[in-house]
C-alpha cells in the first residue's frame, strides 16, 4: 500500500494524544503526576492539540474533505464510521477535563478524566479495527495488529506524559509504565514481523481468479498499459533492504532506545531524568513514524495479484 504522509502522520499524532489523554485521565487523580493547574492544562492541551492535528491530516487525505460529516451516519456497519462518532464524543469529556483543571475542580476533573480515558481507549481501539477488519490485505488482518494500536498509543502517551512530568520534577511514574510498555512494544513488533514473515499468502493467483481447479495460473498480459489507480495506491513495492533498515530504525529509536533512556530517569532524577524523559519522547516518535509507514509499505492487497504481484508480499 501506497503510504500517504497524512494517514501516518494522523495516526502516529493522534495515537499519542490519545494515549497521553488516557493517562492524564487515569494517573492524575492518583497523584502520580503533578496535580498543579499548569501540568493539568499543558498535558490535557498537548493531547487536544496532537488528535485535532491528526485528525485535520486525516482529512487532507480524503477526496471531498467537505464531505467527511458524512462518515459518522454509517456507524452501524464501519469501524471508521465509529472511530469518527467515538472521536467526536470523546471531545465533550476531555474539554471538560481542561476546563475542571485550569479552574481547579477535582471532582469535576476526576470524573472527566475517567471518561476522557475510557474514550480515548475506545477511539484508538476503532483506529486498529479500521485495519485489522480488512482480509484483503494479511499483514492487516491480523491478531496483533489492534492490540498494536493500543499498546503504541498507551507507550507513546505514557512517553509524552514522562517528559511534561520531568519539568515539574515529577516524572517517576509515568516513566516507568512508558518503560515498560515501551519494551512490550518491541517485543509485540518483533512477534508481529515474524509472524507475517513467516506465514503462508492468504490469497493466491488460484484463489483470486477461481481457476485453481484447472492448475497453475499466471499473468500473459498486463491489465493495463501504463500505471492506475490501483497500482499507485495497492500495488506500492518497498526493496527489501529499506524495509529492514526502517524495521531497525522502528525497533531501536520508536521502542528500545526510549525505554531505556525511560529506565535511566528513573534512577537518575533531577535534570539528568528530564532530558532522558525529553528525548526518549522524541525518540519515540520518529521511531513510531517509521513503523507507521512500514506498516503501509510492508501492506500487500489482493489486488495486486492481477498485475503478476509475488504472492509472498
Amino acid at each position: 500500500m501506497n503510504p500517504a504522509p497524512s494517514i501516518v502522520f494522523f495516526t502516529v499524532a493522534s495515537g499519542a494524544g490519545y494515549g497521553l489523554l488516557f493517562w492524564t485521565g487515569l494517573l492524575r487523580p492518583l497523584g502520580w503526576v503533578p496535580a498543579s493547574p499548569g501540568f493539568g492544562a499543558a498535558a490535557v492541551g498537548l493531547a487536544l492539540v496532537l488528535i485535532m492535528f491528526g485528525l485535520l491530516s486525516s482529512m487532507a487525505h480524503l477526496g471531498r474533505p467537505e464531505r467527511a460529516w458524512r462518515a459518522l451516519s454509517q456507524w452501524r456497519s464501519s469501524w471508521l464510521s465509529r472511530e469518527g462518532v467515538a472521536a467526536v464524543v470523546t471531545f465533550g469529556p476531555a474539554g471538560l477535563l481542561f476546563l475542571s483543571v485550569i479552574g481547579d475542580h477535582t471532582a469535576l476533573a476526576t470524573a472527566m478524566g475517567l471518561l476522557s480515558a475510557l474514550g480515548a481507549a475506545i477511539t484508538v481501539y476503532c483506529t486498529g479495527m479500521i485495519y485489522a477488519s480488512l482480509p484483503t490485505i494479511r499483514q492487516w488482518h491480523h491478531p496483533l495488529v489492534t492490540p498494536g494500536y493500543l499498546l503504541f498509543a498507551a507507550f507513546s502517551g505514557a512517553a509524552l506524559l514522562a517528559m511534561l512530568a520531568g519539568f515539574w520534577g515529577q516524572a517517576a511514574a509515568p516513566a516507568a509504565i512508558a518503560a515498560v510498555l515501551g519494551a512490550a512494544a518491541f517485543l509485540l513488533k518483533r512477534v508481529y514481523w515474524a509472524s507475517v514473515d513467516g506465514a503462508r499468502p492468504v490469497s493466491t493467483m488460484e484463489t483470486a481468479t477461481g481457476l485453481g481447479a484447472i492448475g497453475k495460473v499466471r499473468v500473459l498480459d498486463p491489465p493495463h498499459t501504463e500505471t492506475n489507480y490501483l497500482l499507485r495506491e495497492m500495488a506500492f513495492r518497498i526493496a527489501r533492504v529499506h524495509a529492514a533498515r526502517l524495521r531497525t530504525i522502528a525497533s531501536l529509536a520508536g521502542f528500545a532506545a526510549p525505554a531505556v533512556l525511560l529506565a535511566l530517569a528513573l534512577v537518575t532524577g533531577g535534570v539528568v531524568a528530564g532530558i532522558c524523559a525529553f528525548a526518549a519522547a522524541a525518540l519515540a516518535m520518529v521511531g513510531l513514524m517509521a513503523e507507521r509507514w512500514l506498516m503501509f509499505a510492508e501492506a500487500t492487497h489482493t489486488v495486486a495479484l492481477y498485475y503478476g504481484a509475488d504472492t509472498r508480499g
